[in-house]
């Protein structure tokens, strides 16, 4: 039995998953195409890591770009964002898509030390995560949450998200105390690690500077020399047709006749999680990891 479970019910992404793995650049492991409603949690109890909706297996590369120890057991879910963002239809938990009570269902049947997971950070992911954090409670768990922008870690784009984690109270990890805004340190952290594009992410929205389009094709690179940092610093800037130029990143979304699969590359780019932010996050995590705690979730108690 692998280490690894990846479980996506769309066949596109679960073959893209498994050329990743074959490429070296996803951890090997089984890939599910089953419906997360057919999972059983004594099937999932045999992995040390469960990645629900992987998706084309974000969470992962995050943990592996984090450092995330091997030997550390955790689970990832990004449950889908349609029901409660502003571009679906605003069904919200009417909607067949909201499959949390599918992933709760196996997180009481498994009890996973560790969990981290993401939902769009509008009204009505807000209100998600708000019950998320209510059922995980009452189940024994404590949760930290943060609402981050890619554009605050120097991403080309905003894609604001909820990112979460929640700890099973006595597996270690008792310092957790995150509650929707930055503490300090994180802070402090994250300019650190990113720089001036940081300070324009106010509580994990954009404060109205960050990202702004350039006038002219001269003053791009000077006006904000560090809107695009890292790993995004050879973002493409692209003229528009009102005069500006915007940072973009390069050949994500190239949807240009002659490309090979276009729009199988934009459907799974498009569901996809941020895994830069993400890796922040764990990093964050990994930090109240320390001494005793480590060991017990490493399970080693």
């Amino acid at each position: 039995m692998s280490v690894v479970l990846y479980n996506d019910n769309e066949s596109f992404s679960a073959e893209w998953m498994r050329e990743l793995t074959k490429a070296g650049g996803l951890s090997s492991g089984d890939i599910s195409e089953d419906s997360i409603k057919s999972l059983k949690a004594e099937t999932l109890k045999n992995y040390k890591r469960v990645h629900l909706f992987a998706g084309i297996g974000g969470w992962e590369y995050a943990l592996q770009l984090a450092g995330w120890p091997e030997d550390w057991p955790v689970w990832t879910g990004s449950c889908p964002c349609q029901p409660f963002s502003g571009a679906g239809r605003g069904k919200g938990i009417e909607d067949e898509r909201h499959l949390w009570p599918e992933m709760f269902r196996l997180i009481k049947g498994c009890k996973p030390p560790v969990i981290f997971g993401e939902q769009v950070a509008s009204p009505a992911g807000i209100d998600w995560m708000q019950s998320v954090q209510a059922d995980l409670e009452g189940a024994g768990y404590e949760v930290g949450k943060l609402d981050l922008c890619a554009a605050g870690l120097g991403a080309p784009h905003i894609r604001q998200r909820i990112f979460w984690v929640a700890h099973r109270i006595g597996a270690g990890l008792e310092r957790l105390t995150w509650d929707g805004n930055r503490s300090d340190k994180s802070r402090r952290d994250q300019e650190d690690e990113t720089g001036s594009a940081a300070e324009s992410c106010v509580n994990g929205r954009l404060d109205g500077t960050y990202g702004q389009c350039f006038p002219t094709a001269g003053n791009h690179s000077g006006r904000w020399p560090n809107a695009t940092q890292g790993f995004w610093s050879d973002s493409d800037w692209l003229f528009c047709r009102d005069g500006r130029w915007r940072p973009v990143e390069p050949g994500t979304f190239t949807m240009a006749h002659g490309v090979s699969n276009r729009v199988g590359k934009l459907r799974g780019y498009g569901n996809a999680i941020v895994p830069q932010v993400a890796a922040w996050f764990i990093k964050q995590t990994i930090s109240w990891i320390k001494g005793e705690d480590a060991e017990q979730i490493g399970g080693r108690e």
